[in-house]
């Protein structure tokens, strides 16, 4: 893997489209090199699914990590925590939740360094008053379509209660 398909697999992210038509023209990369590329990517494993599901493992981001934060209360604190929380670089997602925690956020690096420059984002976000941060040992789960988790009956009740 080297830059082109970085910037490959980036830009589908970015625009959501996995199109060698759209990639090249947000990047500049001829569709021939493309097809070429994200065939090689399949065959890697990098690219796991059709829906362009990235094993970041082999990308190197190979450090899971999620952090329970909790911030001081203001109005609409929440807004605004959580975007400071969602512009860390590395981090995924960002959950305002209810309960003892008030955010969840999840991160994925590639080197404890990483990780600590994560904790000093933290720091410099001036409502935050406390973390707790883990680290995963195991990936038991990761399902990225949650349709994939319910019956055929469950889903349909959903669109039809009756």
């Amino acid at each position: 893997m080297d830059e082109r398909d970085i910037k490959i697999i980036k830009k589908i992210a970015e625009i959501g489209e996995p199109s060698p038509k759209a990639i090249e023209e947000a990047t500049g990369i001829p569709k021939s090199t493309i097809h070429y590329r994200l065939e090689n990517l399949r065959e890697e494993g990098i690219i796991k699914d059709g829906l362009f599901t990235i094993d970041l493992e082999k990308v190197g981001l190979n450090l899971t990590v999620i952090t329970e934060v909790n911030a001081e209360y203001s109005e609409e604190y929440h807004e605004e925590v959580g975007q400071k929380l969602s512009d860390i670089e590395g981090v995924n997602q960002v959950y305002f939740t209810a309960g003892d925690t008030d955010f969840i956020v999840i991160a994925h690096f590639a080197s404890r360094e990483m990780v600590e420059d994560l904790i000093s984002s933290y720091e410099r976000i001036d409502e935050i008053e406390r973390t707790s941060t883990n680290f995963v040992i195991t990936t038991i789960k990761n399902e990225r379509t949650p349709f994939r988790d319910f019956e055929l009956d469950t889903l349909t009740d959903l669109v039809d209660p009756e």
